[in-house]
């Protein structure tokens, strides 16, 4: 989509292992104001603002957590940033219009989608170097590598498919057709099991990742739902799911897809690994912060002009 009018766009969980000496920085896109908003998620307070470029989206961590990188969509290119500093040290080529991506926990390559060109880029941040360009479906959006780094997930939204790229060879091994305007990915832990939603379809969908095939699917019984983006709990057993119009996160049982809970945020949702999940509310410019044991909003931070995506160095 060029431009999001959806409600609910991003989600991370606060992670219960901590990293070494992490900042505990939350980091916030804000799409309208081409910023990113630095919180303290201790104190749920903003401490800094980052000038990053033209119109920010996705956004995560290298594996090691020492730079922030950020897709600035209108520049064609992914915004490095020191996590420590909180300066921009440079920009990676990242092909058009990048809107979402994932970082190799293995071996660090970024996967972006671009969604004009119908492609998956694979990019080596330390060398800037453009390792392939894949040809998927059209619409490009969702991004997910498998934790051992084998595989990359990228979903089409307008081809309804989720593609299997091959990390090593670069090659299309699948493609698998899903529910109507496939969004958000995810893994769990040991990456047996994928995960994707369907926004116009209202569904979530089960991948086994060994037969590289599709073993359930299920809708969302939640009143407007429009799933978007999706996180794995650190035991597995849950899902957490962003309902766009529903203006909530529900929560799923892993297995069996079934609604185990429902918590209203108000006008966004992207996601980590814990206790706390923190939605981008793009409409209202705040961050919610949800207690997934109570499965209640607890606080809510006030960012820039459309949070758009959120990541945590904890």
């Amino acid at each position: 989509m060029k431009f999001k009018t959806l409600l609910l766009s991003s989600m991370i969980l606060a992670s219960t292992a901590a990293a070494a000496e992490p900042t505990h920085r939350l980091f916030a896109t804000n799409e309208r104001d081409n910023t990113v908003s630095v919180i303290d998620s201790r104190t749920n307070k903003v401490e800094a603002t980052i000038d990053v470029g033209q119109r920010p989206r996705g956004i995560g961590l290298s594996p090691d957590q020492k730079y922030l990188y950020v897709a600035i969509s209108e520049d064609n290119a992914i915004a490095v940033v020191d996590v420590n500093t909180l300066e921009v040290l440079r920009t990676l080529d990242s092909g058009d219009d990048p809107e979402t991506f994932a970082v190799n926990p293995v071996n660090g390559h970024i996967v972006v989608s671009n969604e004009d060109d119908g492609e998956a880029t694979f990019l080596d941040p330390k060398s800037n170097e453009k390792l392939a360009v894949v040809k998927v479906g059209i619409e490009p959006e969702g991004v997910a590598v498998s934790p051992n780094g084998k595989y990359a997930l990228v979903t089409s939204e307008s081809s309804n498919m989720v593609h299997i790229i091959d990390t090593s060879s670069y090659e299309l091994v699948a493609n698998l057709v899903v529910a109507a305007r496939p969004r958000g990915l995810a893994f769990n832990s040991d990456g047996s099991f994928a995960y994707a939603t369907s926004e116009i379809g209202n569904e979530v969908a089960i991948i086994d990742m060994e037969t590289l095939k599709i073993t359930k699917k299920a809708a969302i019984d939640v009143e407007e739902s429009k799933p978007m983006d999706i996180k794995v709990s650190p035991d597995d057993k849950m899902l957490y799911v962003t309902t766009g119009r529903g203006n909530s996160v529900a929560f799923l049982d892993a297995k069996t897809l079934e609604l185990k809970g429902n918590v209203p945020v108000d006008n966004g949702v992207r996601n980590d690994y814990g206790s706390l999940l923190y939605t981008a509310d793009g409409v209202d410019g705040t961050v919610s912060v949800v207690d997934t044991a109570k499965q209640e909003r607890v606080a809510t931070i006030k960012v820039g002009a459309f949070p758009w995506g959120v990541v945590l160095d904890d």
